[in-house]
């Protein structure tokens, strides 16, 4: 790794903690602060999580344990109302790099795509719905919802990425570093008893 990219990461690593970046748009957005040209190439996903651990460590060390514990209670929360469509928790809040600027990604395995729709209805919940790309790089329906999180004391954006039931089984292989991207409900509460 040549220090341009961790300069770029470092950067982007800033971006990401302070603003609430996704990863990509802090790339591009470290590329333009550093003055460097659009062309020029960009680190790994891996090497920018490494980098936010760090800016974590060194600047948000006192405040993010517990920022992160109120975002998983939220998504215990939802994963418990919805349990029906076997969700599963992913994103920073899994991966425990998570602050108050995040939101909670979950993934939904629905046996009828519109039936997470109808119990969002049912239990009087406003959604937007968005298309994003999903776990094979096909398009998928997020339902995403804006809830006030007491322990924050501001609104958290919970977002729901909808799958097909048969598309649980690859969801849960390993990353490059061989961590699961994603846990279920019994997961997650394993994380918080830890």
């Amino acid at each position: 790794m040549n220090d341009l990219a961790l300069e770029i990461a470092a950067t982007a690593a800033r971006l990401v903690v302070e603003e609430g970046l996704a990863f990509g748009p802090a790339k591009h957005r470290a590329l333009k602060e550093l003055g460097l040209p659009s062309r020029t190439a960009l680190p790994a996903n891996d090497v920018v999580e490494t980098e936010v651990r760090d800016y974590i460590a060194l600047f948000c060390a006192d405040t993010q344990p517990g920022e992160l514990l109120a975002l998983r209670d939220l998504a215990r929360v939802w994963m418990q109302r919805l349990a029906e469509f076997r969700p599963h928790l992913g994103g920073a809040v899994w991966q425990g790099w998570a602050t108050r600027l995040c939101d909670v990604d979950l993934a939904l395995f629905c046996d009828d795509p519109k039936s997470a729709e109808i119990a969002l209805i049912n239990q009087n919940q406003r959604y937007d719905v968005q298309t994003a790309r999903g776990l094979h790089g096909d398009a998928v329906d997020v339902l995403s919802v804006h809830i006030f999180c007491e322990a924050l004391s501001e609104d958290v954006g919970v977002h729901l990425r909808i799958y097909d039931l048969d598309d649980l089984r690859g969801a849960l292989l390993p990353d490059t570093q061989g961590r699961s991207p994603r846990g279920d409900l019994a997961a997650l509460e394993r994380l918080l008893a830890a």
